[in-house]
């Protein structure tokens, strides 16, 4: 599949926190856990299990710095 997005990370899925509407899912990437929201129903649609092999995509529209 085609994409726009330019930042993309293969990976695993590491955990799965699920929701009734919206469920965490954890990937392990090369560079870090990248963690994504995404409904239940997408999570249900799309099979996804710990274990599996997907890639992360990341479109921000801003990104945020904060001073410790």
């Amino acid at each position: 599949m085609k994409s726009s997005v330019r930042n993309q990370f293969e990976g695993t899925i590491k955990a799965i926190v699920r929701g009734e509407a919206v469920s965490e899912i954890d990937v392990e990437t090369a560079a870090g856990i990248m963690s994504s929201i995404i409904t239940t129903r997408s999570m249900e649609e799309m099979g996804l299990k710990v274990g599996d092999k997907v890639t992360a995509a990341v479109k921000a529209t801003a990104v945020f710095v904060e001073k410790a």
